[in-house]
C-alpha cells in the first residue's frame, strides 16, 4: 500500500508475540546471548571462547571462563550489570522503549513490569545510555534549529514562578540537527544560543561539504565553511525551494508531545539523556522491530550506569523524576 501511514513497510512485533518471545527467563536469556555473542559465547574479560556453563541458584545462569577463571553472565559489562531484574523484564522493557515513539514513563513501566518505580526509573535511564552515541559528522543536506524545553510560567505555582520576562524564562536551550539523506538526528543541551555556540555545534557535527539549512536567527547569519540557506519564519516563510527546517521541526514536535503526554517533566539534569533517547529512536525508526532490538542490545555492551552515578550532581539543575 503506497498510501499507508507511517513506516508501513516495517515489520513489527505485536505485544502478544513479545510476551511469548520474552515471557520466561530461559527464552529471554537465549535471546540476549544470541544477540550479544552471535558467533558463540566469549569471556568479556579476556575474550576467550573456552567457556563452561555453571548451574547455580542465581536468577541468571552463570558462565565460567576456563582461561582467566572469570565468572560472568550475559549482563556482565553491560547496562544490565549488577541488575537484579529478570532478563525477561529487561527484554520487554527494550521492546516497549523501541516501539513507543513518545517513550514510556517510569510509572508505566513500574505497573507494566511489576517492579518498583525506583527500579523502573533506573532501568529507563540505563536504556537511554544505549542510544548515547557520538555520531559521525553528517553529510547532509542538514537542517539545524534550536528550541527550549520546560514548563510554561503561567502554569507554574506562584512559589515556582521566576518573575522574569520572556517566553523562554526558566527553560533549557537545546540545539539539534537532522540529516535529510541519512534520516539521522542529533540534539544536545546548550548553555547559550549565541553564534559561537550554535555555529560551533554545526562545525562539530556537520561535514564541511554539507548543505546547511536554518531559520533566520541571527546566530546563523555569519555561518562560514558551509553552503548555507535559510527561511524567514518571522515573515511567514517556511519553504523556499530546498530551504526549510521541516525535518528538525518534526523532531521537536515529537519530543514536546512526549514531554506533555508521557513524561510531563524532563529535568535539566537529565535532559541530555532524553535527547539521546529520542535521537536514537529517530535514527532506527525505519528498521524492523527485531532489528531495532538487536541494535539496542549490541550497543549495551561496555556501558554501565549505577544508581549512584545517576543521581550524582552533573552541574545541571536537578528536577523531579519523570
Amino acid at each position: 500500500m503506497n498510501n499507508a501511514p507511517g513506516q508501513h513497510y516495517r515489520k513489527g512485533i505485536t505485544l502478544i508475540e513479545a510476551v511469548q518471545k520474552f515471557g520466561d527467563e530461559a527464552t529471554a536469556e537465549a535471546w540476549f546471548v544470541e544477540r550479544r555473542w552471535p558467533n558463540g559465547i566469549r569471556c568479556p574479560k579476556c575474550d576467550s571462547d573456552a567457556i563452561s556453563h555453571r548451574k547455580g541458584r542465581r536468577q541468571t545462569p552463570q558462565y565460567h571462563c576456563n582461561g582467566c577463571q572469570a565468572n560472568f553472565t550475559v549482563k556482565t559489562d553491560t547496562i544490565m550489570h549488577n541488575s537484579k531484574l529478570p532478563l525477561s523484564k529487561w527484554a520487554l522493557a527494550f521492546y516497549l522503549y523501541s516501539t513507543n515513539l513518545k517513550g514510556v514513563s517510569s510509572m508505566k513501566l513500574h505497573r507494566d513490569l511489576g517492579i518498583t518505580q525506583k527500579s523502573a526509573w533506573h532501568l529507563v535511564h540505563r536504556i537511554r545510555e544505549v542510544w548515547n552515541d557520538e555520531t559521525a559528522k553528517m553529510a547532509g543536506p542538514v537542517e539545524v534549529d534550536e528550541t527550549y524545553m520546560g514548563g510554561k510560567e503561567r502554569n507554574k505555582h506562584v512559589s515556582q514562578k521566576l518573575k522574569v520576562g520572556g517566553s523562554v524564562a526558566g527553560k533549557t536551550a537545546v540545539v539539534g540537527l537532522v540529516d535529510r539523506t541519512e534520516h539521522k538526528a542529533h540534539a544536545q543541551v546548550v548553555t547559550r544560543t549565541n553564534s559561537e555556540t550554535l555555529q560551533g555545534f554545526i562545525h562539530d557535527h556537520v561535514h564541511p561539504e554539507a548543505d546547511v539549512y536554518t531559520d533566520e536567527a541571527k546566530a546563523y547569519r555569519s555561518l562560514s565553511g558551509f553552503w548555507h540557506a535559510c527561511v524567514n519564519h518571522g515573515e511567514g516563510q517556511y519553504v523556499d525551494g530546498m530551504a526549510h527546517t521541516n525535518g528538525i521541526e518534526s523532531f521537536w514536535s515529537m519530543l514536546k508531545r512526549s514531554y506533555v503526554g508521557t513524561y510531563h517533566k524532563m529535568s535539566p539534569k537529565h535532559l541530555n539523556k532524553y535527547l539521546a533517547e529520542f535521537s536514537g529512536r529517530y535514527n532506527i525508526r525505519r528498521q524492523d522491530t527485531q532489528d531495532q532490538l538487536a541494535e539496542a542490545v549490541a550497543h549495551m555492551v561496555g556501558r554501565r550506569l549505577s544508581y549512584r552515578e545517576l543521581i550524582a550532581d552533573n552541574g545541571l539543575a536537578s528536577g523531579a523524576r519523570s
